[in-house]
């Protein structure tokens, strides 16, 4: 299993705080973004990590992150030049992927679940995350049956038929470089995760947990400001 951080865009919604640097480098609380999905992959093994960035800020990258020898890990950065949607991380990464499974995670998602069982006990097909939001329409929708069956994935609907949004972590096989080639750009001109996760669905093979702990999509000022107080409350109940 490899892993993807994708920590690219231009992230214009936190203006001015990423006028001079990057979303993934802002501070939350004690450390770097780029830390809380860097420790949700090394947490569940996966030591060989691309981390995908803008050109903007790629050397910020290299002076904190290096070559991941200080994380017991080795890490391997590629420029991804304008931001083209998620599943475009699997097209940049498609040498890296090689014939591996792959974990990718967004640079801005944090998350106190611990995924490890899913990923190291992962063989083959798509399986991804949902967690009940109030704001479901903000996301990309899952609509599952009582087994836990996916039976639609919709970007960003309307009127969702559930209140279960995909959260951005996603185990795929090593198909998935293929089949982000064969995904469309949207309305607004991105290539869309779901339709990417849809090929697994088709095809029968996409699984789906839910999660119950802290996911924070830390891309507004609002959602950074809870992080930051979720975890400095986290981390002073531990002393």
């Amino acid at each position: 299993m490899k892993g993807i951080i994708l920590a690219g865009g231009r992230a214009t919604r936190l203006r001015p705080l990423t006028k001079i640097t990057s979303k993934q480098l802002l501070p939350v609380y004690n450390k770097p973004m780029i830390f809380y999905p860097l420790e949700t992959l090394l947490k569940a093994g996966i030591k060989d990590i691309l981390i995908i960035i803008s050109p903007e800020y790629a050397g910020h990258f290299l002076n904190l992150l290096g070559s991941g020898k200080e994380f017991g890990a080795k890490f391997t950065f590629e420029i991804q030049e304008e931001p083209r949607g998620l599943p475009d991380a699997f097209i940049v990464g498609e040498q890296f992927i090689g014939r591996d499974n792959v974990t990718m995670i967004l640079g801005d998602n944090i998350f106190d679940d611990d995924f490890s069982s899913q990923i190291k006990g992962f063989h083959s097909g798509g399986h991804v995350f949902a967690k009940e939001v109030a704001d479901p329409q903000r996301y990309g929708v899952i609509e599952f049956d009582a087994n836990n069956k996916v039976t639609s994935i919709i970007e960003k609907p309307t009127h969702p038929k559930s209140n279960f949004a995909m959260v951005g972590i996603y185990i795929l096989d090593k198909r998935a470089s293929h089949f982000a080639k064969q995904c469309k750009p949207s309305a607004r001109g991105e290539l869309e995760i779901p339709d990417l996760i849809n090929f697994y669905k088709e095809a029968g093979e996409l699984t789906v947990s839910t999660i119950k702990g802290i996911w924070e999509d830390a891309g507004t000022f609002d959602s950074l400001l809870r992080a930051n107080l979720y975890w400095a409350k986290k981390n002073k109940a531990n002393l």
